[in-house]
């Protein structure tokens, strides 16, 4: 399980249902690219994810981004865990 702390104000960017017009949010660049790379090796995946995340402006670390990747090489479900800051 991933963790990551987002303020309030850049929360759109990780969610699929944001109003906002930021291009594709996060959650939904997840959902694509682990339909697309299930079962394929890790370090294949992992710069499709920090394309994603970059676009999102959101910094996964390295760690992040590659337990992300194993979870969909392997088809497992990933859990981000999501701390909300500011208002």
């Amino acid at each position: 399980m991933g963790e990551i702390s987002v303020n309030r104000q850049n929360l759109s960017r990780l969610l699929s249902d944001s109003a906002q017009s930021q291009g594709v949010p996060y959650q939904q660049a997840f959902a694509a690219i682990a339909a697309s790379y299930r079962g394929r090796p890790p370090h294949e995946i992992v710069p499709a994810l920090k394309d994603a995340a970059d676009r999102a402006l959101l910094g996964f670390t390295w760690s992040d981004l590659r337990e992300q990747a194993e979870a969909i090489s392997s088809g497992r479900p990933y859990t981000l865990r999501v701390t909300v800051t500011g208002r």
